[in-house]
């Protein structure tokens, strides 16, 4: 089920520090072969701490699965995938920079990934759905979060969906009614109703950090882009399925480019 196809005994431990530094800095703290590629990183073993509160979640093995990992900066998830024994893992992100890292950690790590430059919002230009799509840590750095949301249901989306926000405001989730009365204005005092908070300028000294959501907010919407949660291993991250759109309510369908 390991799934490596190419051999990583080339790189040495002296070889890869001199390519870490030529690479700039790292967000995905990576383990190639003993280095680390982001050894201080200010959330500790990072995105590995976070990976394993939630791994079990996802199918042990993805033999003959293709998996979508958008946003994949420094190819962390792509690699996990590929570990797992899936088929074919396509990694997508807007940065060159994180690219170009992620290529160096499959490589060095011996497997063979496919990672291009794309925008969630073009993701219908792949034309083609994938069995597990992973959307960790992007969602709030969009200006258009819910559209991405439906671009990822209509077009790539065949079954699995592991997704991940940060959270901010409460942590509990309030029923939401089928409808509300015009003069219904205490449900907005709630901190429980769903809502997101808008970034005007900066969060954490990151200017792409746009719309962060609370518990309840980021639930509606992934059923609102019609996203069934199956499981929710941890505070942040959300296992769903291509279900259906609640109440078969009609919403825009973006179709791919042409």
């Amino acid at each position: 089920m390991n799934n490596q196809t190419t051999s990583p005994n080339e790189f040495t431990t002296e070889q890869i520090q001199q390519d870490l530094q030529k690479l700039g800095k790292w967000f995905h703290n990576i383990d190639l072969k003993g280095v680390k590629t982001a050894p201080d990183h200010f959330l500790g073993d990072y995105p590995n701490v976070k990976f394993q509160s939630f791994a079990s979640a996802i199918p042990q093995d993805l033999t003959g699965k293709s998996v979508l990992d958008i946003g994949c900066n420094g190819g962390f998830y792509s690699i996990e995938m590929k570990r797992r024994g899936a088929a074919r893992v396509l990694g997508i992100d807007s940065d060159d920079r994180y690219l170009e890292q992620a290529r160096y950690a499959a490589k060095v790590s011996g497997f063979d990934i496919e990672f291009r430059n794309l925008s969630v919002y073009d993701v219908g230009s792949l034309g083609e759905k994938f069995d597990v799509v992973i959307f960790m840590g992007v969602l709030y750095h969009l200006r258009h979060p819910l559209l991405a949301l439906d671009l990822l249901y209509d077009n790539v989306v065949n079954d699995l969906f592991i997704f991940q926000s940060m959270q901010r405001g409460s942590d509990q989730v309030e029923p939401v009614k089928e409808d509300y009365d015009f003069w219904d204005m205490d449900i907005f005092k709630s901190p429980d109703f769903p809502q997101m908070y808008f970034i005007e300028h900066r969060y954490s000294q990151d200017p792409t950090n746009w719309w962060i959501p609370n518990r309840s907010g980021m639930e509606a919407m992934l059923r609102s882009s019609g996203f069934e949660i199956i499981e929710h291993p941890e505070l942040e991250v959300y296992i769903c399925r291509r279900a259906g759109l609640i109440d078969d309510q009609p919403r825009a369908v973006y179709p791919a480019k042409k």
